[in-house]
């Protein structure tokens, strides 16, 4: 079965010699029209098959304000490609994302919830038999040689030479940038603290010489490359150490937000910030922003070797990060795990054969949707258990009917230093951010009028309208499989705000 927006190209069979020759023939046949948006189709060819390569780059811990200043990266992925605006992730934690990648499930479904045991991990996902059902075994099963270079998960130790199932080049670590262990195809490796170990650089040599590799065979490809980078410490290459010493960090309204008396008590029991405190998130920014200046050359030094192996036309490159990150907006000193806009709004970018250059889109995107979208690039059916869906339908009509919400989760129990123990779920529109938190307490933001979540509106708000949104989130914190995808495009009943006491209209869709 091919993915949605495939042209077959009905009767050709050509017998070509080189992953060169095909990538030309399909950029050929795309100028053409003769092959749309999707992927390209399966043929019968001697020597290989004509499927499109996928190149994931995906960082940790990178926020908006961060991404601003990777000007590579704009140029080669952003400019050549689309970029989603509106791209999500659904529990802004680094192990819950990693897995909601690998798997395509929301965490209650995939059950990693936390950054160690009990809760998740590394050591989890593979007790739980998540590791043996992923995208990497997918593809490999589908033929696709498939590599991950990088930040596999927290709590991976990769001393114990241990390599999941699905992957034929693995050069995996926990984190660092001096002085860790890398796994390397089963044998630890240690790097120490020169120049030459930068754990970013050390990653960008393995992808860019793992993509050559794959380059010389028959096969299409699925690589991983996921740099540590910008998660704290921040520790620039020696080369950026001095870059951005002038950088100001962008306060908008909600940096350390002057009346919180209608937050929840993770915030209010906050006090404003410290001046050591505001000192510190320069500091963090400007070791942030010059971070970045490596994954930017890694970023271009991908891109680069594909063109110069001849697969750059057939190969998607995609561009993310596994969650955001914020730095004192609403008190909260700097961190992760919160449903507010700052940790779960991410970049997101694509470029490919078919995508359209420029372009943006504003429909809602998941992390959820990764893994199916990789799946569907490959002409394969994900498992029924994947909850996301391919976004390639929206490449070829923005329009379409598409997801109306999605569910927000944060459900570890352990304390977090960042944000204290403050589990919720929640839920996400276009219009609303609608917060229940597990002690009770609830938020309730307009999005239209209240971009910046600066005033919770829980207890004005309609009754219908709270009603609504709760059901909502009730309905995605259990759903499951095609339930999840059928629950987020159900539309939410406006409510017309009432006046004079009179009881709320509700308006018919």
């Amino acid at each position: 079965m091919y993915p949605p927006g495939i042209g077959i190209l009905e009767g050709t069979r050509k017998v070509m010699t080189s992953k060169w020759l095909r990538a030309g023939l399909f950029g050929l046949l795309t100028g053409l029209g003769w092959a749309s948006l999707g992927a390209v189709p399966a043929m019968a060819v001697e020597g290989g098959d004509t499927r499109p390569n996928i190149v994931l780059i995906m960082t940790d811990d990178e926020d908006l304000a961060t991404h601003a200043f990777m000007p590579k990266t704009r140029a080669l992925i952003e400019d050549q490609g689309t970029v989603f605006d509106n791209y999500f992730v659904t529990y802004s934690f680094c192990c819950p994302s990693r897995a909601t990648m690998l798997t395509g499930q929301y965490s209650h479904n995939h059950r990693i919830q936390g950054n160690v045991l009990p809760t998740g991990g590394a050591r989890k996902f593979r007790a739980t038999g998540n590791d043996r059902s992923t995208i990497a075994t997918w593809l490999k099963a589908a033929g696709y040689r498939t590599a991950l270079i990088g930040k596999y998960m927290n709590d991976y130790e990769a001393a114990e030479g241990y390599v999941p199932p699905g992957w034929d080049e693995w050069y995996a670590y926990s984190h660092g940038y001096y002085d860790y262990v890398l796994n390397e195809n089963g044998t630890p490796v240690r790097y120490g603290s020169t120049a030459a170990d930068y754990s970013t650089d050390v990653l960008a040599g393995h992808a860019t010489a793992a993509i050559r590799r794959a380059a010389d065979g028959t096969a299409p490809f699925f690589v991983v490359v996921a740099p540590f980078a910008p998660h704290s410490p921040e520790l620039p290459a020696p080369r950026h150490e001095h870059l951005f010493a002038d950088a100001v960090y962008p306060r908008p309204p909600s940096f350390d937000e002057e009346d919180v008396s209608d937050k929840p008590s993770l915030v209010q029991e906050r006090d404003r910030l410290a001046p050591w405190q505001l000192e510190s998130i320069e500091k963090v920014y400007r070791g942030r922003l010059a971070m970045m200046q490596s994954v930017d050359e890694l970023v271009e030094g991908v891109v680069m070797t594909l063109r110069e192996t001849g697969e750059l036309d057939n190969t998607y490159v995609i561009y993310t990060s596994d969650n955001g990150w914020h730095m004192g907006q609403h008190r909260l000193f700097v961190g992760k795990t919160t449903a507010y806009e700052e940790d779960i709004r991410v970049p997101f970018a694509i470029r490919g054969p078919g995508v359209p250059k420029g372009l943006r889109l504003d429909p809602f995107v998941l992390n959820n949707d990764l893994a199916p979208t990789f799946a569907a690039l490959a002409g394969i059916e994900p498992p029924d258990f994947v909850d996301g869906r391919s976004f390639l339908p929206l490449l070829q009509d923005p329009a379409q009917p598409w997801r109306q919400s999605f569910a927000i989760e944060r459900r570890q129990r352990e304390t977090m230093e960042i944000v204290g123990a403050a589990s919720f779920q929640a839920v996400r529109t276009a219009d609303w951010t609608y917060v229940e938190y597990f002690n009770g307490e609830r938020e309730l933001y307009d999005l239209r009028s209240d971009p910046e979540q600066m005033v919770n509106v829980v207890t004005t708000a309609e009754p219908l309208l709270l009603d609504q949104l709760s059901r909502r989130l009730a309905e995605l914190a259990n759903c499951a499989a095609q339930n999840c995808r059928d629950v987020e495009d159900l539309p939410l009943t406006p409510v017309v705000a009432s006046s004079g006491g009179d009881l709320p209209t509700v308006v018919k869709q």
